[in-house]
């Protein structure tokens, strides 16, 4: 494990330049919780994060669905096309991009959205007002103390949610399984990688080469005069301070589900090498040339090749609950 690495330095200078000095400054409160809620907070700006690249999103739709145009909301909504009147809880919802896309499918009657960032929870009620949406509503609540009901949920539903979850085994053995209704579904779009983002030396090393084949143009970190040359990973100390609840336990996720739930779909996407690869220079990518489109299906290849022999860090899964013989 790594404790403090060269890219914690540089992340708070990114971070600071990004959002601010009293961003960076909350980072310090002896408040686990506040910590997490300020990673929550202020957006960057489209383009900025590595999953808003245009050509990423086709990727993983492909991997998922088979269709660049199709993604996993899609995918879920043609598994449930031919039931109605169903109920989803969503826990960790954030903007609720995703549920406010599921509550216009007219499949579910209720949605309700779970969400501790204030200023999240905000975002997504103006989104849902705009909309006219009245099936779906957001409680801004710390998830460990809502009072969640019992076989009550046709849907428990996770969007880049689960990995900031911690006590999975009691979390997913006990509580996800009692919420849901008989034949009920647990669905997860997620990370699902290494703990606290502590890479392998061979993900780390293939990274790095995969980083050196981006042209120094396109590896201008985005708001400052520097470049990415080298990446390190994260050390355990910024992540904690950063985000205590960012990947605590997501390397026990698919084990966990596994234990306790089977299999209906579940299609790995990768972002073992992209993630870190365009984080700071994604910008560059969000419009694309055909020499970008090159630099880009290189790094396609890349982390195909490595996702040969290593397990996705990004899945997207339906599963039921396992029968008790």
């Amino acid at each position: 494990m790594r404790i403090i690495t060269a890219d914690d330095f540089k992340d708070i200078l990114i971070k600071g330049t990004q959002k601010g000095l009293p961003f960076i400054l909350s980072k310090f409160s002896f408040s686990a919780e506040k910590r997490t809620k300020t990673a929550f907070g202020k957006t960057i700006g489209k383009g900025v994060n590595w999953w808003q690249i245009p050509l990423i999103h086709q990727r993983w739709n492909t991997m998922i669905s088979g269709d660049p145009n199709q993604d996993y909301l899609h995918v879920l909504a043609n598994f449930l096309n031919e039931k109605k009147g169903l109920s989803l809880i969503s826990l960790g919802s954030g903007r609720c991009e995703a549920e406010i896309k599921l509550a216009k499918t007219n499949i579910f009657d209720e949605i309700t959205c779970i969400e501790l960032s204030k200023p999240l929870v905000d975002e997504a009620r103006k989104s849902i007002n705009h909309e006219g949406l009245k099936n779906i509503h957001v409680v801004c609540d710390n998830i460990y103390e809502y009072k969640f009901k019992e076989n009550a949920y046709d849907v428990v539903f996770f969007s880049s949610s689960l990995h900031h979850f911690k006590n999975l085994d009691t979390f997913l053995r006990i509580k996800a399984k009692a919420w849901l209704k008989k034949n009920g579904y647990l669905v997860m779009n997620e990370y699902v990688g290494p703990d606290r983002l502590q890479y392998s030396k061979n993900q780390l090393l293939t990274i790095n080469e995969a980083l050196k084949t981006i042209p120094k143009k396109f590896r201008k970190i985005n708001s400052l005069p520097m470049h990415k040359n080298r990446i390190s990973g994260p050390g355990l100390v910024r992540m904690i301070l950063a985000d205590p609840s960012e990947c605590v336990e997501s390397s026990k996720i698919i084990p966990l589900i596994h234990q306790n739930f089977d299999v209906i779909i579940e299609k790995p996407f990768g972002g073992n090498i992209l993630s870190s690869v365009l984080k700071d220079i994604a910008n560059h990518f969000f419009t694309i040339d055909k020499e970008k489109h090159k630099v880009i299906d290189k790094l396609f290849k890349i982390e195909d090749e490595y996702l040969k022999d290593n397990a996705s860090d990004f899945l997207f899964g339906i599963y039921t609950p396992k029968r008790v013989e």
